[in-house]
């Protein structure tokens, strides 16, 4: 039997290094956790959070293509313990993860942690407590965990749009970053039909003069594009990232 990790911070200064983490999450439930790592996260996409089985409990939780994985973490003094590993500080626990560690599920699949999922992001929330997806560098030292790149507002996926001469409706795949918006005509293609700078847009709002449901529109000068989703849902998410944007936009920023 080793000896045990002896710590001299209090729990508060431990407490307060993993209020120091970027991608430790607090509170947030697994519920939300994985509404967030699906809708805007990606392959590899982790977060820490606390975990309801006890004090010095917490759970990471990791995207694994189309589904989130959770693990076990737990702390003893300023040791932490993840899977076979022990790490007698945080600043070890965290640059383990720096090295883009391997991890085992239960089903076998291994999983890459490529990306930690900031707390901090000054985005619109689409779910309470989901926040949209941050562009980030990830590299293989400690400081590379520590967003550096600007916060960006991003969203992609089909919507069926009304052409401007002959007013029929054809899906289009759509990608929102930074203030364009593109179309292509389907999602493996490379170059854009066209793209929209938000900059010039007047307006963002739900429409109910088509023959469709979950309709919206966006206004410019020129023209006004009249876009539908396949949900209430999606519609609600795309007028609320979009109206941000345009905030956003206003405010300068």
């Amino acid at each position: 039997m080793g000896d045990s990790v002896r710590s001299d911070c209090t729990e508060d200064e431990l407490e307060d290094g993993l209020e120091s983490l970027s991608w430790y999450h607090h509170d947030l439930t697994r519920h939300a956790t994985e509404a967030l790592l699906l809708t805007n996260g990606k392959d590899g996409s982790y977060l820490l959070r606390k975990s309801n089985e006890g004090p010095h409990s917490y759970a990471l939780s990791v995207r694994a293509k189309d589904s989130v994985k959770h693990f076990h973490v737990t702390r003893s003094g300023s040791a932490y313990t993840f899977g076979f590993n022990e790490f007698s500080s945080l600043k070890d626990f965290v640059g383990h993860f720096a090295n883009q560690p391997l991890i085992g599920s239960e089903t076998g699949t291994l999983i890459v942690l490529k990306n930690p999922y900031p707390r901090e992001v000054e985005e619109p929330s689409i779910y309470e407590s989901v926040r949209v997806h941050t562009a980030m560098q990830t590299g293989r030292t400690e400081d590379d965990l520590i967003p550096s790149a600007p916060s960006l507002g991003t969203k992609e996926g089909y919507l069926i749009k009304q052409g401007a001469i002959v007013k029929s409706w054809k899906t289009r795949w759509f990608t929102l970053n930074r203030n364009e918006l593109k179309y292509y005509k389907d999602k493996m293609f490379t170059e854009p039909i066209r793209t929209l700078d938000l900059t010039e847009c007047t307006a963002v709002q739900f429409d109910y003069s088509q023959d469709k449901t979950n309709c919206f529109c966006l206004v410019f000068p020129e023209r006004t594009f009249y876009l539908c989703a396949k949900t209430s849902v999606e519609t609600d998410e795309w007028i609320k990232i979009l109206r941000w944007k345009l905030s956003q936009i206003k405010k300068g920023i």
